[in-house]
């Protein structure tokens, strides 16, 4: 017996042997290449490579056209992975990487650049043709999923599913935010249940009692909240929406409204969770270039040259404030105000806050507070979680902050909050004020509370998924290197005088290409930081004060830049919530408000960016911006009545 067992041990460890010798190095990323694109290629070794280091040569570029096999590195295999970056198969197709240490080659696949457009650009497309953005977003998820997995179609869509739907959400920030999206939308529920939603639009009406008050109002409550973009969104569309249907104004207004004062205003405010990400984003560039300047204080630098939050601000005060719009909007108002109809006919709306499950019955009192109490609850449980959560990592981390100024303090402690959590706890303490205060005043029972809050919930599932589709196509961007492949083509035109300029539309595009304003920023800093400050200092004409100048404005182009693209992107997620908000068919509001976007972007481009490399003066070009935005608004817009 003892010898079969043996036996059985001395082939179980020889099997593990041979395994071992069959497994030493495997391909661990990229899942696809991009031809002429610089990729990093990842080796992860098993077994008896993980505990030593060889150096190993690397061949690749080997194709099946030209059967040619060109050295093109050697790297180190250390603790078990290797790394190597900057490598590029310029031909597509079937490509080998040859390791000829190991006796080991892998196959990858290598496709045109220009398809690692298609995703993005079919979703948008078909969301602008046919109105039917979860069929667009599916269909650009599998277009995706097909060109990574080799072109087959049934793999494309299986696949589609399971690796991007199904783990679009797995990621906690995201699965925050689709949480805090839901829960928000249960507590409207129960205010608009026991009358609050009423009460307030009541109450509000004393002093915005016709459309432009209306407008204004929802303007001036869209700045004020401007320490978080997703709370503003949610907040400002769910309260006013009531108030805006009584006025006659358009779903498409107020969901543009919310919008241009979301992430604009998040942008450039000193303190919000905007800020951290930013600065850390700027930080880890200064310090790779060895420059010792305080990261906060050259943000704050760079908010006079942030243009296009700027503008779309001024743009959405001007449209308010004089009245008047032009283009869809313009349609979308005079519907409105005629009819009554603050939907177009056919729309669908992502949310549906309105529905009879939610609506107060006639004998309930209407109250103000109890719209207004649990709002605020939320509004100050996200300030006082931002400080606490910011304020503990903080001194978990040994952040030095006595030498900071006031001002740069808070924004350190805001920078460095957990924002997603925070969203989660005031939701949630907004939906548990609601319901006490609810069942209290005996204005509902507490069955009916939970039924009413569920409901509100249930009227948030088609954003929810929204949400869900345009994660997973960003992830599909991600995979398939489309920023990578707009950096690519974009800079062979970049030269010092235009940095700027084109930063801002390189931002822009990679931006509405992949719904994503802060995944641009990751990616855009770490490549314009280097080329705006080492650019212009090679150019002997330009002075070192344009030196500067064109390096803070090349910094805040990105911004500016990733903020346009994302606000003009139907799949971008804060456009999805802005409609969700609001209670706007996605497709109009994203209509309606393209040409909104687009002035203030060309202002930006052409007012702000290019003239700026040059020299100009950027206090004086944002006047001339304002004063643009103005004399269109009154001339070239005109009244909905």
């Amino acid at each position: 017996m003892s010898k079969i067992v043996k036996l059985l041990l001395f082939i179980s460890f020889f099997i593990k042997a041979i395994s071992a010798f069959s497994f030493e190095i495997e391909l661990q990323s990229p899942k696809i290449i991009i031809s002429n694109i610089p990729t990093k290629v990842t080796f992860i070794s098993t077994h008896e490579l993980n505990e030593r280091s060889d150096t190993l040569a690397v061949q690749g570029l080997f194709n099946q056209k030209n059967d040619t096999i060109e050295e093109i590195n050697t790297i180190s295999i250390v603790n078990g992975k290797a790394e190597i970056d900057g490598v590029i198969f310029t031909h597509s197709g079937y490509n080998e990487i040859l390791l000829p240490e190991l006796d080991a080659n892998f196959r990858v696949r290598v496709i045109p650049g220009v398809l690692s457009l298609l995703p993005p650009l079919i979703a948008i497309v078909l969301a602008l043709l046919v109105r039917q953005v979860l069929v667009a977003l599916f269909v650009g998820i599998w277009i995706g999923a097909l060109l990574i997995y080799d072109y087959n179609p049934l793999s494309g869509f299986f696949y589609g599913l399971t690796e991007y739907i199904a783990k679009a959400p797995a990621d906690p920030d995201k699965m925050a935010i689709l949480v805090f999206s839901l829960i928000l939308g249960g507590m409207v529920g129960v205010i608009s249940k026991m009358g609050g939603t009423q009460g307030i639009v009541e109450k509000i009406s004393h002093f915005a009692s016709d459309s432009r008050k209306g407008q204004l109002a929802t303007w001036l409550m869209g700045v004020f909240i401007f320490f978080d973009d997703y709370a503003n969104t949610l907040i400002v569309g769910n309260t006013m929406r009531p108030l805006t249907d009584k006025l006659k104004i358009s779903r498409e207004k107020l969901s543009y409204l919310v919008d241009s004062t979301a992430a604009p205003v998040a942008n450039i405010a000193i303190i919000s969770t905007w800020i951290g990400f930013e600065i850390g984003l700027i930080a880890d560039s200064f310090n790779s270039l060895g420059i010792a300047d305080n990261a906060y204080i050259t943000f704050f630098k760079t908010i006079p040259y942030n243009y296009y939050p700027i503008f779309a601000l001024v743009l959405g005060l001007f449209i308010a404030l004089l009245h008047r719009d032009f283009g869809p909007m313009l349609r979308a108002e005079r519907r409105a105000m005629k009819t009554g109809k603050v939907l177009a006919p056919g729309a669908t709306p992502i949310s549906n806050l309105d529905t009879k499950d939610i609506l107060a019955d006639d004998k309930i009192k209407k109250r103000w507070f109890n719209g207004l109490i649990p709002i605020t609850v939320v509004i100050l449980t996200t300030l006082f979680g931002l400080w606490y959560t910011g304020l503990v990592k903080v001194h978990e981390t040994g952040i030095e902050t006595s030498t900071m100024g006031i001002i740069q303090y808070i924004s350190t402690i805001i920078g460095e909050s957990d924002a997603y959590a925070v969203l989660m706890w005031a939701s949630f303490l907004g939906s548990f004020t609601a319901i006490i205060l609810a069942v209290l005043q005996r204005l509902l029972t507490l069955e009916q509370s939970i039924n009413a809050w569920i409901s509100g919930i249930k009227a948030m599932m088609m954003a929810a998924i929204i949400l869900t589709l345009a994660w997973s196509i960003g992830n599909i961007c991600s995979d398939l290197k489309t920023a990578n492949y707009v950096i690519y083509i974009s800079e062979k035109y970049i030269s010092a005088h235009y940095l700027p300029f084109l930063s801002f539309i390189t931002a822009a595009l990679i931006s509405f290409a992949t719904g994503t304003s802060w995944g641009v920023m990751a990616i855009l800093m770490p490549i314009v930081i280097p080329m705006a400050y080492i650019m212009p200092q090679s150019d002997p004409s330009i002075s070192l004060a344009l030196q500067q100048k064109i390096f803070l404005s090349t910094i805040a182009s990105v911004l500016a830049g990733a903020t346009f693209g994302d606000h003009c992107s139907p799949i971008s997620d804060t456009t999805i919530m802005s409609s969700m908000a609001s209670g706007a068919d996605h497709i109009d509001h994203v209509r309606t408000q393209l040409p909104y976007a687009l002035l203030g972007g060309i202002i930006s481009m052409f007012i702000g960016y290019l003239p700026l490399g040059f020299g100009m003066n950027t206090y004086l070009l944002i006047g001339v911006g304002i004063i643009s935005i103005f004399l269109i608004i009154r001339f070239y817009a005109h009244k909905s009545i």
